[in-house]
C-alpha cells in the first residue's frame, strides 16, 4: 500500500467507524455477538496468504467476519464489570500516535513522547486533586503510563520490595508479606504469584460495606510481626469490583504511622475518576491518599473516556521506581541520561519499548476539559441512582450493598408473604438468583455480571458508557423484571405440589 491508497482506504476506515457508532446509538446492535466459540477457524484460511492480498477484500472480510464477533463495550446496555473508556478524540490520539510507531524507551529515542506523558501525567494529576508530591514537575515524584492496573500493582509491589530489601537486606522473601483484603482485585494475588510472594487477604463485613477498617489492619501487622513477619505493602482500594467499596483509608492513615516501614500502593482503577468532581473526594478520602499513599494508580480507560490502554502509575518518590528498575546497559546509555536532565520512563515500568499512550490523553484532556470529565462521571452517577430507585420500588429487588457511584449490586429477594415462604427464600436464595442471571445472562440485549459478597450470589449493574441514557437504564429494568418474574415463576412451580 503507498501513500495514497492509504489515503482512500483511511477515508472509507473512518466513514465505517462513524456508521458502526450511529448503529451503536440506535440500538442497531445488541450488546452480545450472535456468534457461537470457535465460529471465526472456519471463515479463515489455515495459513497465512502467499502473496499480499488486495486491502479492499481485507476491509471486506473485516466488516463480514470480525465485526459480528464483537462484544459491543460502547453499547448503551453494556453494563458489565466495569465500562471501556471511549471518545473519537481518543480514536484520532491513537490514529496519529500508530502513525509514527516510537518505541519511546529513553528520551532520545522520542523526546515529544516522553515529555507530553510527563507533561499530561501533571495535567491528569492535578485534575484529580492528587498532592503536587505527584508531579513529575516536582523533580521527586511523577507519573508514568503502566499497561494495566495490574501491572501498576505489580510495579508497586516491586518497588516496595526492593525498599524493604534495601533497609533489611538480610530479610527473606517468604517472610515478606503483602496486604489485601478480600475484596481487593485478583491483581494483589496474581502479584503474588508472580514474584512468589505470600499475599494475606483481611476479611472485610457486610456491616463495614465491605471496607477495610483500621483496627482490622493494625490486628493483622501486629500478628504478623509478633510471627517475625515482614508487612511491607498494603494494597488498599478506591472502588473495589464487586460492590464498588472504599478502604476507609482515614484509619489506615492512623495505623501506618505505627508502621513506618509498611508502604501504601491506592488501586482506584474505576472509580478513582469520580476524583475529578470535588463532590466524591471526601468519600474517596483524597485527603488521606495525600498524606500516605506511596503510590496511586486509576485507569483513564474506564471511566475516563480514554480508549484501551491508559493507565497511569503515580509515585510520591521516583527513586522509589527506579532503584528497582533500573537497568541500563551501555547500548541504552545517551547523553542527556547520564547528565541526570531527562525522564527514561523504561525505568518506571516493566517493559523497555512502551506505547505512545500521552498523545490521545492530551486528546481526550484537551477535548474534554474538566468540565467535560465532571459532566460524564455525574451523569453516570445520576443514572446509577435513577436504577437504585427502580430496584427500591420492586417488590421482587433489592440492592446487596451500598451503592457506589456508577455501580450497583442486586439479586431477587421478594417480599414473602407466609412463614413457610420465608423459610424457603432464606435457605435458598442464592441458587434461585443463579437461575435468575442465568436468565438474564442468556440474552443478547443487555450484559451485565455476577459476584458474590460475603456468601451472597448478587448480580452487578456498572454504568458508564458515554451513550447510557435514561432511556436505557429503563428498558433494562424492565428486562430485569421480567426475567425475575419468570425466575420466580420457574422457582415457585415445583413447589406447590410439595
Amino acid at each position: 500500500m503507498d501513500i495514497e491508497q492509504f489515503r482512500k482506504a483511511g477515508y472509507q476506515a473512518i466513514d465505517r467507524i462513524c456508521d458502526y457508532y450511529y448503529a451503536l446509538q440506535q440500538s442497531k446492535f445488541t450488546v452480545l455477538p450472535d456468534v457461537e466459540p470457535g465460529y471465526l477457524r472456519p471463515l479463515l484460511p489455515s495459513h497465512v496468504p502467499e502473496t499480499g492480498e488486495d486491502f479492499s477484500q481485507i476491509a471486506e472480510d473485516y466488516q463480514k467476519l470480525i465485526v459480528p464477533g464483537y462484544t459491543h463495550w460502547q453499547h448503551p446496555s453494556f453494563l458489565a464489570y466495569f465500562p471501556a473508556g471511549f471518545s473519537f478524540e481518543g480514536i484520532l490520539g491513537d490514529l496519529y500516535a500508530s502513525s509514527v510507531s516510537n518505541p519511546g524507551f529513553n528520551w532520545l529515542a522520542s523526546p515529544s513522547c516522553t515529555e507530553l506523558e510527563s507533561i499530561v501525567l501533571d495535567w491528569a494529576s492535578q485534575m484529580l486533586g492528587l498532592s503536587p508530591s505527584f508531579l513529575n514537575s516536582s523533580g521527586v515524584g511523577g507519573g508514568c503510563f503502566q499497561n494495566t492496573a495490574s501491572e501498576a500493582a505489580l510495579v508497586a509491589i516491586i518497588a516496595a520490595r526492593s525498599a524493604y530489601k534495601a533497609t533489611y537486606p538480610d530479610t527473606k522473601l517468604e517472610d515478606m508479606r503483602v496486604y489485601t483484603t478480600t475484596q481487593t482485585h485478583s491483581l494483589g494475588l496474581k502479584a503474588g504469584v508472580i514474584l512468589g510472594l505470600t499475599v494475606r487477604a483481611l476479611e472485610v463485613s457486610t456491616e463495614d460495606s465491605f471496607s477495610l477498617r483500621g483496627d482490622t489492619l493494625r490486628s493483622a501487622l501486629e500478628e504478623d510481626k509478633g510471627k517475625g513477619l515482614h508487612p511491607f505493602i498494603l494494597i488498599a482500594t478506591v472502588g473495589t469490583t464487586s460492590s464498588g467499596a472504599v478502604d476507609n483509608i482515614a484509619e489506615i492513615r492512623t495505623v501506618v504511622g505505627d508502621f513506618p516501614e509498611l508502604k501504601i500502593h491506592v488501586d482506584a482503577a474505576w472509580a478513582g475518576m469520580a476524583l475529578v468532581c470535588p463532590e466524591f473526594r471526601e468519600m474517596c478520602y483524597l485527603e488521606d491518599i495525600n498524606a500516605i499513599a506511596d503510590s496511586f494508580s486509576t485507569n483513564f480507560h474506564k471511566w475516563g473516556l480514554t480508549n484501551f490502554d491508559a493507565c497511569p502509575l503515580w509515585v510520591r518518590d521516583r527513586k522509589y521506581l527506579t532503584d528497582a528498575l533500573d537497568i541500563t546497559p551501555p547500548f541504552l546509555r545517551t547523553a542527556q541520561g547520564d547528565a541526570g536532565t531527562v525522564i527514561d520512563y523504561r525505568n518506571w515500568h516493566l517493559g523497555l519499548g512502551r506505547r505512545y499512550r500521552s498523545l490521545k490523553l492530551w486528546f481526550v484532556l484537551r477535548g474534554y476539559g474538566v468540565e467535560g470529565f465532571q459532566k460524564h462521571i455525574r451523569k453516570a452517577v445520576d443514572l446509577n441512582k435513577f436504577f437504585v430507585e427502580l430496584v427500591s420500588s420492586s417488590d421482587m429487588l433489592s440492592v446487596c450493598a451500598p451503592p457506589s457511584l456508577a455501580l450497583s449490586v442486586f439479586r431477587i429477594n421478594p417480599k414473602p408473604s407466609g412463614s413457610k415462604q420465608v423459610a424457603l427464600l432464606e435457605d435458598a436464595l442464592n441458587d434461585l438468583n443463579k437461575l435468575f442471571y442465568g436468565r438474564i445472562s442468556a440474552r443478547k440485549d443487555i450484559i451485565l455480571t455476577q459476584t458474590v459478597l460475603n456468601g451472597q450470589f448478587c448480580i452487578r449493574l456498572a454504568i458508564g458508557s458515554a451513550f447510557t441514557q435514561v432511556v436505557h437504564i429503563r428498558e433494562v429494568f424492565e428486562v430485569i423484571t421480567h426475567e425475575a418474574k419468570l425466575t420466580l415463576q420457574a422457582w415457585e412451580q415445583p413447589q406447590i405440589g410439595a
